[in-house]
């Protein structure tokens, strides 16, 4: 199973700043009619990708009993129901999770056939990574345990 959440390190905003934003303002709390009580500071809202800027999807630890989760190993989860935001909005939910709006879509066959030119760099998910290594290190982080090093690559191409 592949799970794709675009660009991840593009900060949206912070979950307190959206659910529960100055009063008078629209805020993804206000969306979906959550009464938001108190949020962790430190948590982010991420870019997922295009395509329904305004749907939430939660890759979470803590499988739990939400109404909708994908399973994607045994310890994280892919999460797009309501009453996860409403738990994180309470501090309930998950400890560990990332939020984020949005979605990148593929044709079918499009993404596989992406992967098989090497047009993809892939890894096993490894949730330390996801979730405790700082955003702007994930990246360079995720190639090195490929051993490769972001710095040698080039978007130029060239022929011999």
């Amino acid at each position: 199973m592949v799970v794709v959440l675009g660009d991840l390190p593009h900060q949206v905003g912070r979950i307190p700043d959206i659910i529960a934003p100055m009063e008078g303002t629209h805020s993804l709390a206000n969306h979906f009619l959550i009464r938001a009580i108190s949020v962790k500071s430190d948590a982010r809202v991420y870019y997922g990708g295009p395509v329904q800027m305004e749907r939430g999807f939660i890759l979470h630890e803590e499988i739990g009993d939400w109404d909708s989760t994908l399973k994607v190993s045994d310890q994280t989860a892919l999460t797009t129901s309501r009453d996860i935001l409403e738990a994180m909005a309470r501090n309930a939910g998950p400890d560990r999770a990332l939020l984020a709006l949005g979605y990148a879509g593929w044709g079918e066959g499009q993404l596989e056939r992406e992967i098989t030119e090497n047009a993809w760099l892939h890894l096993p998910a490894d949730n330390e990574l996801m979730f405790s290594t700082p955003v702007h290190q994930r990246w360079e982080e995720a190639a090195a345990l490929l051993g490769v090093d972001l710095s040698l690559l080039s978007t130029d191409a060239g022929h011999a």
